[in-house]
C-alpha cells in the first residue's frame, strides 16, 4: 500500500472509522486506498439550518440523504466564528492560539472597497490578509500524496498576485472569488479562473445600498436591480465542480467546494424564492438598514439560498453516480461558522443554531455554541455506516493532521498504517471514540 492511501483518513479515523469502525472486507480495503474527497463547506450555515438536524422550514432532501447514508456529528466546531481565520484552521490544522490569520482583516486599506469599477481597474483592492508562502495546506499534502487538487467557491486567504492565492497554496485549480467583499453579491462582476479574471455581465451594483426612501418598499419591481441580474456565481460554480469531476475520472481528486451560500447579500434563483414565497406567504420587505442589498422577500430568499445549496449537493452526488466514481468517494458536508444576524436574516424564525442561540451576541461573531458549533456530516458508501450518529467531539483544526497520516487507531489496515506517520507524537493523533 502507497503514501497515496493516506487521505482516506480525512474523517475516516477520526470520524467515521473510529466510531462506527465496521470495515469487513478486501473490497472495503481496496476502497480506502485512495478515495476521492469531497469537502463541501457553507458558508454561515446554523446549527440547525438542515432537516437532519431538526430544521422544520427549509427543505434539504439531498442533504439529509448523505446524513441517512453516512454519519452525523452532534459535536463539531468550526475553526473560528468568522470566515478567514475558520478557513485557515481547515487549511492548515492550526488552533486558534496557532493561527496565522486571527481576523477577517482586508490586506490593504481603507478596510473595504464597495467601489466594483475601482476594483475592475485594480484587483489588488480586494482581498484578505494573505498566508505566507512557507505555510502548509491540506491541499499541498494531497499534491504530495498524487491528488489533483480543486478549490471552486470563496478563498478569502490571499489576494490576487500574494502568496496566498490557491495555486501557489496547494490547489491545481481555482475558480470563484478570492477574497469577500466582492463575495458580498451573487452577481460579481467577475470572478477568478486560476490567476485570470473572468468577467460576468452583470452591472456593478454596491451590495450595501439601501433602497431609496422614494421608491415603494412593497413593490417588487424595485429590488429588480439588485435579484435579477444574468451570471449568477453559484451556478458558475457549480458548472465548475462538475466539469473537475468528469474531467478527473482516472485520477484521485480532492474538491474543496467552498459554497459562499447562504451567506448574505440575499441572493436566489427566482423559483426557490417563489417556491418559498407560496410556503411562508406574506412577509416583510428588507430595505438594507441592516448592511447588503435589499431583498423584497427576505425570508423566503434566505430559505432558498439553503435548498439551492442542496440541490447542488444533489448535482455533485448524480455526476459521480454517473461517472462511476459514487462509490470511492468520501463526501464531507459542514460550514465555516454559525448563523449570521445582519443583512435582512431571521435566524429566530428558522431557529437557524437550533438548539443554542443565533441572536445577536450568540451567533456567528461571538464564541458561543451558535457561533462555532456548526452541522457536519460525513458519507461514504459502503465504508461508512449508514444513519451512524457520533458525538465525538472535532474541530476544523482536526482535518489536516488526519489527511496527513494520523490514523495509529482504529485505522481498517490496523499497523500497518505506522510506517506513514512514525515522526507522530502520540498527543497529536486523533484517537477513537470507545
Amino acid at each position: 500500500m502507497s503514501a497515496i492511501s493516506l487521505p482516506g483518513t480525512l474523517l475516516l479515523l477520526f470520524l467515521a472509522v473510529s466510531c462506527a469502525g465496521h470495515f469487513k472486507s478486501d473490497t472495503q480495503e481496496k476502497q480506502t486506498s485512495s478515495p476521492n474527497i469531497i469537502y463541501v463547506l457553507a458558508d454561515d450555515l446554523g446549527y440547525g439550518e438542515l432537516g437532519a438536524y431538526g430544521q422544520q422550514k427549509i427543505e434539504t432532501p439531498n442533504i439529509d440523504k448523505l446524513a441517512r447514508n453516512g454519519m452525523l456529528f452532534t459535536q463539531h466546531y468550526a475553526g473560528s466564528p468568522v470566515c478567514a481565520p475558520s478557513r485557515y484552521m481547515l487549511m492548515t490544522g492550526k488552533h486558534p492560539g496557532h493561527a496565522y490569520i486571527r481576523s477577517n482583516r482586508p490586506r490593504h486599506t481603507p478596510r473595504r472597497t464597495w467601489d466594483f469599477q475601482a476594483i475592475r481597474a485594480n484587483p489588488e483592492l480586494e482581498g484578505q490578509i494573505a498566508i505566507p508562502d512557507s505555510t502548509i495546506t491540506v491541499g499541498e499534502k494531497l499534491q504530495d500524496a498524487g491528488y489533483h487538487t480543486a478549490i471552486i467557491g470563496k478563498w478569502g486567504l490571499g489576494g490576487p498576485r500574494s502568496s496566498g492565492h490557491p495555486n501557489d497554496q496547494g490547489f491545481d485549480f481555482f475558480y470563484g472569488y478570492l477574497g469577500q467583499a466582492m463575495a458580498h453579491t451573487y452577481f460579481p462582476i467577475y470572478l477568478w479562473k486560476n490567476k485570470e479574471r473572468m468577467f460576468l455581465d452583470n452591472e456593478p451594483v454596491n451590495p450595501h445600498t439601501q433602497l431609496p426612501d422614494s421608491l415603494d418598499p412593497d413593490d417588487p419591481t424595485n429590488y429588480e436591480r439588485f435579484q435579477e441580474q444574468p451570471d449568477y456565481a453559484p451556478t458558475l460554480m457549480l458548472e465548475e465542480a462538475l466539469g473537475f469531476i468528469e474531467q478527473n475520472q482516472k485520477n484521485p481528486f480532492f474538491l474543496y467546494y467552498a459554497s459562499p451560500l447562504p451567506h448574505v447579500s440575499l441572493q436566489a434563483p427566482r423559483q426557490w424564492v417563489d417556491h418559498y414565497q407560496n410556503k411562508f406567504g406574506e412577509e416583510d420587505p428588507y430595505t438594507g438598514d441592516e448592511g447588503y442589498t435589499p431583498n423584497r422577500y427576505p425570508r423566503a430568499t434566505y430559505a432558498a439560498m439553503i435548498s439551492y445549496l442542496d440541490e447542488q449537493v444533489g448535482a455533485l452526488v448524480k455526476k459521480l453516480k454517473e461517472t462511476g466514481q459514487y462509490e470511492q468517494t468520501l463526501i464531507v458536508f459542514t460550514s465555516d461558522n454559525g448563523p449570521t444576524y445582519n443583512g435582512g436574516t431571521d435566524a429566530g424564525f428558522f431557529n437557524s443554531a437550533g438548539k443554542f442561540k443565533e441572536s445577536y451576541g450568540w451567533g456567528k461573531g461571538f464564541l458561543h455554541e451558535g457561533g462555532i458549533r456548526v452541522p457536519m456530516i460525513a458519507s461514504w458508501p459502503g465504508v461508512i455506516l449508514p444513519g451512524s450518529k457520533t458525538d465525538h467531539l472535532s474541530a476544523f483544526w482536526d482535518v489536516f493532521p488526519n489527511i496527513n497520516g494520523c490514523c495509529r487507531y482504529g485505522s481498517p489496515q490496523g499497523d500497518r498504517w505506522n510506517k506513514f506517520c512514525p515522526h507522530l507524537k502520540k498527543s497529536t493523533i486523533a484517537t477513537a471514540d470507545p
